[in-house]
């Protein structure tokens, strides 16, 4: 078994490899990963320059104007700038030791009143001296309470992206595996990751995302519809959230049809509202399992599906709708919808999921119903009796309800009043059925779309293993 390396043995490796050079440039509180190679000695070899654009100015100056210093484009615009100065002023060919070129770059904020300490940090780099570049870009929080302890935090978290980037860049789940080496989740949270470059060509950077709740060094992750990895408040800051969770195998017109139905009621309760909501599609770990088992092919086929009717994907290991609130209260303190059936409304209900809790039941409709929450609930028919269910048909327990009908009452639970009463009878388990039996019934029960990608390539015709 192949020991892990410490923080100090991981700079000093790169301080003796003589094909290594590169630049450091550090914006704001992330001044600590320059330090390392300087710490452990024989950094000459290696540090053609470091940087500290701590100032406002002096950063505008160098890297171009910005709303926003602790975000991607500036991390891009540094790296960018960073290394096409280092191909000026050190050429390969004026090195008697042809060196591989790098360029680390972080900017970084700790904690203040409203937020924790997060940040942006990145690696572009050759794998052979003048080749092709490829970057490594992650996004990060931090949670220790003193400031000093985010920042070694952080530098120890830079040590590692950089050692992974140029060591262990033919395997990108070793990349992810190392990054909280030294470290762990109650310091640090990575919720994203992208490779890109010459190096991974033909790499899904949403699998990544998958990885990265798996492996647990983030909650939850999100990819847009043409497979761009975000970080959560690139595509949610301040904006309204719609969300529906499930396992999507396959999409079907009763999944899109009470999305449609709860945005347009959205529409027509709260006019008010100029700004469209950020409609997300959640599988959670749980969804994509089949024997204690992720496919990760299946799951790309899934986030496939998704991305041709141009949904949002979020990735996450929530057991609770509570936790999502959380997540998504981190990025936006806009109004969260939850559309959900019938049937996950009376889980909702059930006191066996919030057993963990200290304050039970009670705590959890606390996280839940943080800010402005609704629950929008599209009715159910019974596949017994036959009969609709809607949320007048739902029976909770006699301790529970007063809270229900309070929480109806004030609007944080509301019926979808529209619904298609011929399409009830269709759910995920009954088009797999009819389309792995061969009975082409199964095409009108999901959108065209989806239809379109399943036969093209012949996806969920064997029976999950």
């Amino acid at each position: 078994m192949e020991q892990t390396l410490s923080t100090p043995q991981k700079a000093l490796q790169l301080n003796l490899d003589a094909q290594k050079f590169g630049t450091f440039a550090e914006i704001g509180a992330g001044q600590e990963v320059a330090r390392w190679f300087f710490h452990v000695g024989r950094a000459s070899g290696t540090v053609a320059k470091t940087i500290s654009a701590y100032d406002m100015a002096i950063s505008d100056d160098l890297y171009g104007p910005t709303d926003r210093y602790v975000s991607r484009p500036r991390l891009e615009s540094m790296l960018t700038r960073e290394f096409d100065q280092l191909l000026k002023r050190v050429p390969h060919k004026d090195s008697d030791t042809p060196r591989a070129f790098f360029v680390f770059a972080d900017t970084v904020t700790t904690q203040s009143r409203t937020r924790g300490g997060h940040g942006w940090m990145g690696v572009r780099f050759q794998d052979v001296p003048a080749g092709e570049t490829s970057d490594i870009i992650i996004h990060f929080a931090m949670s220790d309470p003193e400031t000093v302890r985010q920042q070694e935090a952080a530098g120890i978290l830079g040590v590692n992206l950089i050692h992974a980037a140029l060591y262990s860049h033919a395997d990108p789940r070793a990349v992810l595996n190392s990054l909280m080496d030294g470290l762990s989740r109650r310091r640090i949270e990575v919720d994203m990751i992208k490779f890109a470059g010459s190096l991974f060509r033909g790499l899904d950077n949403r699998l990544m995302s998958l990885h990265l709740v798996e492996r647990a060094l983030t909650d939850a992750a999100l990819f847009t519809a043409s497979g761009e990895v975000v970080q959560p408040s690139e595509v949610l800051y301040g904006k309204g959230v719609l969300i529906e969770r499930g396992s999507f195998r396959p999409v079907t017109n009763v999944t899109i049809d009470m999305l449609s139905r709860a945005e347009r009621q959205q529409e027509q309760d709260h006019p008010e509202s100029a700004d469209q909501p950020v409609v997300l599609m959640e599988m959670t770990l749980r969804n994509l399992m089949s024997d204690e088992v992720i496919d990760h092919r299946d799951f790309l086929d899934r986030a496939d599906l998704l991305g041709a009717l141009g949904k949002t994907v979020m990735i996450s290991n929530f057991a609770r709708f509570d936790q999502v609130t959380q997540f998504l209260r981190k990025a936006t303190q806009a109004s969260i919808a939850m559309v959900m059936g019938v049937p996950t409304l009376t889980e909702v209900f059930d006191e066996k999921y919030y057993a963990d809790l200290p304050g039970g039941i009670l705590e959890g409709f606390g996280d839940l119903f943080q800010g402005p929450v609704r629950l929008l609930v599209y009715p159910t028919k019974d596949a017994v009796a036959g009969e609709i269910l809607t949320v007048d048909s739902i029976e909770v327990g006699k301790h529970h309800r007063k809270l229900f009908e309070w929480l109806c009452e004030k609007s944080s639970i509301e019926p979808i009043r529209e619904y298609d009463p011929a399409q009830l009878h269709i759910s995920p388990a009954e088009v797999l059925r009819l389309l792995q039996a061969g009975d082409p019934e199964w095409r009108g029960m999901v959108p065209a779309p989806v239809a379109d990608l399943i036969e093209r390539r012949g996806l969920f015709i064997a029976a999950a293993a």
